[in-house]
């Protein structure tokens, strides 16, 4: 159903790409990547530092990394309904706020008990500023330039990874004060907010009687939830590639006989580095292509050519070659945000903030799967931890493949309207 734009709403002066909101969203994404990889990167030392060693840095850290991830299951649907009832704006500042201050809080910890429910408090703060961000942008900006908006986002934020990458070193600040840092980034983001305007698309579908946030009506209609696990299949092999082959790159390293040892730090380093180009370059296809669907379909096969080179073709090599392909795998797998976007721009004004923050929180939760199916793969004898990838790359990307080839392609697409 068309909306008829309100004054107030048509009066507003057109927003550019280096407005406050695109501004905001962007640094609001880097803080929230700073967070989402900092554990990952100092796991060990901040259990070493509570009294733990051995198997139980494994243990534990694999249990707090699951609260973290029930965390932003739940956080997904919170913030992507309130998104859709209260506001674009209070979702963004909301989340922020919360998982600054369980940043802060994460840094003062004295038991494992007390990390993992801080951990799980900031996964659900880390589960609504992207959705949140990208639904803002994408609704604030010209529809002929905001790819160029949310590319703007994800090449800011995806480099957050990086920073934490130098911050988290134990020669640099120590974990404690890492996550000082990464609080006091986003409480200091909080001083911004008086330069961004709420989306008028959703002032203008407020003032009407539509039901908005309504998240079961995803599932109740049957070509709109076909929508929706299409969207939602498109980003589930890059939690693949990151939580397989990234995080287990010292593993692989070993079934590839390398010249030399790689760590898991420099993998995730060179691969967001790699995400971080590749964002941008994606997005910047998909408006020279005036495609997205085109442009995804480009970085799926790109990103199937280059997993194919990680599983078969680095046996014996060195790690700098090593970590060259992980860097080329981040590249072609770069269209993180653009599937977020084309994720936003497939449905109505009244459920936009519900699935542009809920599809990438399940498909980030699709890990917990991955990993087990995984797990077992690489237990049979004839398969072992390469050909377990295989198959699971095989899946997943095909199914990306597909679901990018289906999907209605959303370039310029007038978004004010609701379901």
């Amino acid at each position: 159903m068309q909306l008829t734009p309100s004054d107030s709403v048509a009066g507003r002066p057109p927003v550019g790409l280096l407005s406050a909101v695109v501004i905001v969203a962007s640094l609001g994404y880097f803080v929230d990547i700073y967070d989402l990889v900092l554990f990952s990167i100092i796991r060990v030392d901040s259990l070493q530092g509570l009294g733990l060693a051995g198997p139980a840095l494994t243990e534990q850290g694999l249990r707090l990394l699951s609260m973290q991830m029930w965390g932003m299951l739940l956080g997904g649907v919170l913030w992507g309904v309130l998104g859709d009832k209260r506001g674009r704006l209070s979702v963004l500042f909301g989340s922020i706020l919360l998982y600054s201050l369980a940043n802060i809080a994460n840094g003062f910890v004295q038991t494992v008990e007390q990390y993992a429910w801080l951990r799980f408090i900031a996964g659900i703060g880390l589960a609504g500023e992207l959705g949140a961000g990208i639904t803002l942008v994408a609704e604030s900006l010209p529809k002929e330039k905001r790819g160029y908006g949310t590319m703007i986002v994800a090449t800011v934020g995806v480099s957050g990874a990086m920073v934490a990458a130098w911050v988290g070193n134990p020669e640099h600040f120590g974990w404690r004060n890492a996550y000082f840092i990464g609080g006091g980034l986003g409480l200091a983001l909080l001083a911004l907010r008086a330069g961004v305007l709420e989306s008028g698309m959703f002032e203008q579908t407020k003032a009407s009687d539509v039901a908005r946030g309504d998240f079961l009506s995803l599932f109740t209609n049957g070509p709109r939830f076909s929508k929706y696990l299409r969207c939602l299949l498109v980003g589930v092999p890059f939690w693949f590639l990151v939580g397989i082959l990234i995080t287990l790159a010292p593993e692989f390293g070993k079934q590839f006989g390398l010249t030399g040892p790689v760590t898991g730090g420099w993998s995730i380093f060179w691969c967001y580095f790699g995400i971080t180009l590749g964002d941008f370059t994606s997005g910047a296809v998909s408006q020279w292509m005036r495609s997205r669907t085109r442009a995804l379909r480009i970085f799926i096969l790109a990103t199937a050519s280059m997993v194919a080179v990680y599983l078969f073709a680095l046996q014996g090599a060195s790690p700098n070659t090593f970590y060259t392909v992980c860097f080329l795998i981040g590249y072609a797998s770069g269209f993180w945000a653009l599937f977020v976007t084309v994720a936003a721009e497939q449905f109505g004004t009244n459920l936009r903030s519900t699935v542009a923050t809920t599809i990438p929180n399940f498909a980030r939760g699709a890990t917990v799967i991955i990993v087990s199916v995984f797990q077992y793969l690489k237990s049979q004898p004839a398969l072992g931890m390469v050909g377990g990838a295989a198959i699971i790359g095989v899946v997943t990307l095909g199914l990306a493949f597909f679901s990018a080839s289906t999907l209605p392609d959303t370039y310029a697409k007038d978004l004010d309207y609701v379901e």
